[in-house]
C-alpha cells in the first residue's frame, strides 16, 4: 500500500487494526451474524448434499469454463468444416471433461492454446483426479470430527483420529500416484518419439505438432482414459509404432480399470516397508474411509481377473476375426499382435484407435458395443454366496432404512441404464429421421447405437461418415476425420451431450430399475 497517499495509507492501516481487534461494528456484524450462516451453508453444500449433485455441477461448470476458453482462443482453421460451430465447441468441452472423446471438430483445427485447454479438461475429468477431490472432502469432514473429539473426548476419539490420519495419508498416496504416473508416462513417450522412433517424430513434423506437447497430450488423455489424440486420425498414423502402443497400454490400465487394484498394491507395499498404522488401517478398514476406489484384497483380485479376462476374450476374438482383414494389411505378425492388444484394451473406456472402426467385422463391432456398455467396476464373482458383499449390502440397507419410505416412489419411477439407452437411441432416430431416409447407408440404426453406447461408456469409438456411401452424390460433401455425431443435427448433438453426462454419472444409476420385474 506504499503507493497510496500518506493520509490514506494511515487511514487504511487504522481500519485494518480496528478490524483485526474486532472493534469495527461492521466487522462484528459480519463475524457474529453472517459468518455462521456462511459456514453452515458451506458445510451443508459440502457434506449433506448427495455426491450425485456435486459431480453433475462439477461437470457442467468445468465444461462451461472449457467452452469459454476454447471460444476465446483462435483455431488453426478460421472456418469450421461443419455447422453449429458454437455448439461444437461446447460439445468438445463436454466430451473432454467427461473423458468421452466424441468429436465434432477435427483435432488438427485446434490451436496450441486450445490443445492445452483440452489437456486441462481431460486431466480435471479423469477418474483418479476426481476421486482425489472427493477424498479432500472426506478429509475435511473427518478433520472437523477429529477436532470436536479432541475438545470433547469420548471412547471414539481415538478412532476418529486414526481415520483422519489415514485419510490424510491416503490423500498423499493418491496424489503421488497421479503425479508419478503422468511424469513417467510423459518421459517414456517423449524418449520414444525423440530417440527410439524417427518415424513417429516424422509424423509429428508432417502434422506440425510439437513433440513435447504431443507427449503431454497423449499421456494425460491415455491416463484419464479420454481417447483424444491431437491428430485427425487418432492413433492410426502410429499403428506401426508398436513400442509406443506398449507404453500406452499400462497407462490406460493404471488410470481406470485396474486403478483400485494397483492402489491397494501400493498401500500394501508401503505398509510392509514403513510399518505405519495409517497404511495398516487402510488395508483392514478400507470401507470406513468412504473412498470407493479403495477396496478389499478379494475384490481387487476379482477386479483384476475380470478386467484381464475380458481383455483376453476380446483379444482372441479380434485376432481370429481381423487377422487377415484390411485394417492390418501389410503388417507383420508382431505388429498385428500388439495392435490387436492395444485396440481391445481401448474398447472398454479409452477409445484410442489404430484402425478404422467402420472397417471391422460386424461380430467385432457387436462385441465392442457390449464391452463399451460395461462399467470399469465390473466384477465377475464365481461364487454362489459372497459373504463380504452380503455384509456390505446389509449395512447399507440399515443406513438407508430411514430414507427408504421417502425415496421409494422416486426409486420406482427410475429405469435401468439399458432402458435409458434405448430411449436415447429412439430420440436420436427421431431427430435424425430425415437423414435416416435420405442417407440410409451412413445413417443406420446400428451406427446410431454404436455412437450412443460409446458416448454412454465414455469411450469415443465412432463409425464415422463417408461421402462415398451417400446414395445421392453431393459436390459439397467432404470427408472429415471427426465422429459420426459431427453430421447430426443440433438436436442430436445436444442429446449426445446428455448421454455423455449420464454415462459419466452411471455409478449413481447402477441400482435403478429394480421395480421393473420381467417375470411373474
Amino acid at each position: 500500500m506504499q503507493f497510496l497517499p500518506h493520509h490514506l495509507h494511515e487511514m487504511m492501516e487504522k481500519y485494518l487494526v480496528l478490524a483485526h481487534e474486532k472493534s469495527d461494528p461492521i466487522f462484528k456484524f459480519i463475524d457474529k451474524k453472517i459468518k455462521p450462516y456462511l459456514s453452515h451453508g458451506f458445510e451443508y453444500l459440502l457434506f449433506q448434499i448427495s455426491p450425485y449433485w456435486h459431480h453433475l455441477f462439477y461437470y457442467i461448470l468445468v465444461s462451461l469454463l472449457g467452452y469459454i476458453c476454447l471460444k476465446g482462443t483462435k483455431q488453426n482453421s478460421s472456418a469450421s468444416s461443419n455447422s453449429h460451430h458454437e455448439l461444437n465447441l461446447f460439445f468438445t468441452s463436454v466430451s473432454a471433461t467427461t473423458i468421452s472423446s466424441m468429436s465434432t471438430i477435427e483435432m488438427e483445427n485446434f490451436s496450441t492454446t486450445q490443445l492445452i485447454v483440452l489437456v486441462i479438461l481431460m486431466f480435471s475429468g479423469g477418474e483418479v483426479f476426481l476421486s482425489l477431490l472427493g477424498l479432500q472432502i472426506r478429509k475435511l469432514k473427518h478433520k472437523k470430527r477429529a477436532r470436536n473429539h479432541v475438545l470433547n473426548p469420548n471412547p471414539s476419539s481415538q478412532t476418529e483420529g486414526i481415520k483422519y490420519k489415514s485419510l490424510r495419508a491416503l490423500n498423499h498416496v493418491v496424489l503421488v500416484y497421479l503425479l508419478v504416473s503422468h511424469i513417467l508416462g510423459y518421459i517414456f513417450v517423449s524418449l520414444y518419439i525423440s530417440i527410439i522412433s524417427p518415424s513417429a517424430n516424422n509424423v509429428l513434423e508432417m502434422k506440425k505438432l510439437e513433440s513435447h506437447l504431443f507427449s503431454l497430450f497423449v499421456t494425460v488423455s491415455t491416463f484419464s482414459n479420454c481417447g483424444f489424440i491431437p491428430t485427425n486420425e487418432n492413433m492410426m498414423p502410429f499403428n506401426k509404432n508398436s513400442g509406443l502402443l506398449l507404453i500406452l497400454i499400462p497407462q490406460i490400465l493404471f488410470g481406470n480399470k485396474l486403478y483400485p487394484s494397483f492402489l491397494r498394491l501400493v498401500i500394501y507395499v508401503l505398509d510392509k516397508f514403513t510399518k505405519k498404522e495409517e497404511y495398516n488401517y487402510m488395508l483392514n478398514h478400507h470401507s470406513d474411509l468412504g473412498y470407493g476406489l479403495l477396496i478389499s484384497s478379494f475384490k481387487a483380485f476379482l477386479l483384476s481377473v475380470t478386467a484381464i479376462g475380458l481383455i483376453g476374450i476380446q483379444f482372441l476374438v479380434f485376432c481370429f476375426l481381423e487377422w487377415n482383414s484390411i485394417v492390418f494389411q501389410g503388417q507383420n505378425w508382431y505388429r498385428k499382435l500388439v495392435g490387436s492388444l492395444f485396440q481391445t484394451v481401448n474398447s472398454r473406456h479409452s477409445g484410442e484407435s489404430i484402425v478404422d472402426i467402420s472397417l471391422l467385422s460386424p461380430a467385432t463391432l457387436a462385441l465392442f458395443v457390449v464391452m463399451m456398455y460395461l462399467p470399469s467396476s465390473t466384477i465377475f464373482v464365481p461364487l454362489s454366496y459372497d459373504k463380504e458383499s452380503t455384509i456390505v449390502s446389509e449395512n447399507s440397507q440399515n443406513k438407508r432404512s430411514g430414507k427408504k419410505e421417502e425415496s421409494s416412489f422416486i426409486q420406482n419411477l427410475k429405469f435401468s441404464p439399458l432402458s435409458y439407452l434405448a430411449i436415447f437411441v429412439i430420440l436420436v432416430c427421431i431427430t435424425e429421421s430425415t437423414s435416416l431416409k435420405e442417407d440410409p447407408l451412413n445413417f443406420t440404426v446400428f451406427n446410431i447405437i454404436v455412437e450412443v453406447v460409446s458416448a454412454y461408456g465414455n469411450v469415443g469409438f465412432s463409425m464415422g461418415y463417408s461421402c462415398e456411401r451417400r446414395l445421392v452424390n453431393s459436390s459439397y460433401c467432404k470427408d472429415t476425420c471427426y465422429g459420426f455425431v459431427g453430421r447430426w443435427t443440433w438436436k442430436g448433438k445436444f442429446l449426445l451431450i446428455l448421454v455423455m453426462l449420464f454415462g459419466r454419472l452411471k455409478r449413481f444409476h447402477f441400482h435403478s430399475g429394480k421395480a421393473w420385474k420381467l417375470s411373474l
